[in-house]
């Protein structure tokens, strides 16, 4: 069976696997080799992350049914970038992935940055002040359906199959899982690994409490979006400290029903700090 046969029809029980078996292989790397020691609040904070985990399955699972279809779609109707021009296989697998990853996550990453009232879904992702393997999937259920809305555009103008949407699912998982992980790293190995790859040592400045640092390393699978285009940085990451400055009240980013409620509550500014104040 080729990879093609594989992801068009890959089993829900292989895809929760991935998911499962990342989450615990990385918290078992990242508990033997943590970059930072847990706090008296980790298994909350894991519980609430495993929740939203899981309401973010039910919420793709709900409207999976939409992916499948658009896919269907730009396959019959022969329409997307990658219907339009004639490349091999692996070629089509590459750059397909390469395209998804921009438009289906760094492009809805950067622009939920940017848009207050996305800002205000997606801030619960960055409440986490612990952040860990299971942070990857710390996501309002608003901002699933916005990240599914973007993911459906971009097959539709990716002209994505649905083995390619479903690989690129399954590399997403992994790596995003990877990325969050609180693993300590080899500062050269990190290097060499962040010229393709996000990685824990890059990613983790993007979860700094405050500005401009939290607005930077919007990377999920690939670094090099942020490269290209001027949102790359690399900091100590022992100077790190995680959350989000407008709201660093543990009671309230440890609450599931006071993160659920969260985006319908007043926008709250950044703080502008000064220029000695910055890492």
């Amino acid at each position: 069976m080729s990879f093609v046969d594989y992801f068009s029809d890959i089993p829900s029980s292989h895809r929760f696997l991935l998911l499962a078996g990342g989450l615990t292989i990385f918290y078992f790397i990242e508990n033997a080799l943590p970059l930072f020691p847990s706090k008296e609040t980790k298994w909350k904070n894991i519980g609430v992350n495993i929740t939203f985990t899981l309401t973010t399955i039910v919420v793709n699972f709900a409207m999976a049914f939409i992916l499948v279809g658009a896919s269907t779609w730009v396959e019959f109707q022969e329409f997307g970038l990658l219907q339009w021009i004639n490349l091999p296989l692996v070629a089509m697998a590459i750059i397909g992935v390469l395209l998804l990853d921009l438009m289906a996550a760094w492009l809805p990453h950067w622009v939920e940055h940017k848009v207050k009232w996305m800002w205000q879904f997606h801030l619960i992702h960055h409440t986490d002040q612990e952040v860990n393997t299971t942070t990857a999937n710390r996501h309002h259920p608003g901002e699933s359906v916005i990240r599914f809305v973007f993911t459906t555009i971009a097959v539709l103008i990716i002209g994505a199959p649905i083995w390619l949407v479903f690989l690129y699912q399954s590399l997403s998982v992994v790596l995003t899982q990877f990325n969050h992980s609180n693993v300590k790293i080899n500062p050269q190995v990190d290097k060499v690994i962040s010229y393709v790859f996000c990685t824990p040592n890059m990613h983790r400045i993007h979860h700094h409490y405050r500005q401009p640092y939290s607005d930077t390393n919007y990377g999920n699978i690939f670094s090099f979006w942020d490269r290209l285009f001027g949102t790359y940085i690399l900091v100590d990451n022992a100077k790190l400290v995680y959350g989000v400055d407008t709201h660093m009240e543990v009671n309230d980013t440890t609450s599931l029903a006071k993160l659920l409620k969260m985006p319908f509550m007043k926008y709250r500014p950044p703080i502008v700090y000064k220029e000695e104040e910055k890492l």
